[in-house]
């Protein structure tokens, strides 16, 4: 694993054994399953920052990006709502961008699927759990409430907070 030090990895790390190959096969799967679900898919395209989305199923066939207000998702008091997005291609937060949870939303029960890789710009703050395709590109002072995980290239952090849901 390159990077470290100087990142602090609070727990046990994993390279290249059982457990490291268990983790991947499972990425994968989860992976195929969020891209695969069909059932009432409400379209998305291009920037959804200063929009309220309730929850669903939001399919972009090409890029999706929050760059022009933040992106707020309402459980309409559902703790146990879910959010899935599927992004054909990129998705990228710009900075300062934030996504919101509100009434009832947990971090746990939001999806980002992307197709290609994820950028995100400084001093962000996103919630749920990102798995893209490639890669991974988080600036500084960026906090993911979630995980963020790629399954072919890397996940690139400089001076990131990452909080399991």
């Amino acid at each position: 694993m390159r990077g470290f030090p100087p990142g602090v990895v609070h727990g046990h790390v994993y390279v290249g054994d059982r457990v490291a190959r268990r983790a991947e096969f499972d990425l994968t799967k989860a992976y195929d399953d969020a891209m695969g679900r069909t059932l009432n898919p409400i379209k998305v395209a291009g920037n959804i920052g200063g929009q309220t989305l309730y929850p669903g199923l939001y399919k972009s066939t090409s890029s999706l990006a929050i760059s022009s207000g933040d992106l707020t998702l309402d459980a309409r008091g559902h703790s146990e709502a879910v959010f899935l997005f599927q992004i054909a291609s990129t998705f990228t937060m710009t900075t300062g961008r934030n996504v919101i949870l509100t009434n009832g939303a947990q971090a746990r029960n939001v999806f980002w699927a992307v197709g290609s890789s994820a950028t995100f710009g400084t001093g962000c703050s996103f919630y749920g759990n990102l798995i893209a395709h490639q890669s991974i590109s988080i600036a500084t002072g960026t906090v993911i409430f979630g995980r963020a995980l790629a399954r072919v290239g890397a996940v690139t952090l400089q001076k990131n907070t990452i909080v399991k849901p």
